[in-house]
């Protein structure tokens, strides 16, 4: 974990689907993660490949917001909602 602070953000739109999408690529320069479900469909996110309601991470609901504990994981991250609707906005700094 680094000490020296972000001085950039990336924040991205990912469309809502009912097969598992990539939220984030994995980046070894992650410092922060953080996960806003913006759509009316339960978000099922997985640390790793192929998420599912059944294999996920963290589940969450309609606009609910979840941000990585430290330190970050930095690995690849997918997720699918229980119906494609919405979206997710990610953001990665």
């Amino acid at each position: 974990m680094s000490t020296i602070p972000a001085q950039a953000a990336t924040l991205t739109n990912v469309a809502g689907s009912a097969s598992s999408v990539a939220l984030f690529a994995a980046s070894g320069r992650a410092r922060g993660r953080a996960v806003w479900n913006d759509s009316a469909a339960t978000l099922y996110v997985k640390f790793g490949a192929s998420a599912s309601a059944t294999s996920c991470t963290v589940r969450l609901d309609p606009d609910d917001y979840y941000e990585f504990p430290q330190p970050v994981y930095a690995g690849a991250v997918e997720g699918v909602w229980a119906s494609a609707t919405g979206a997710a906005r990610v953001t990665e700094w």
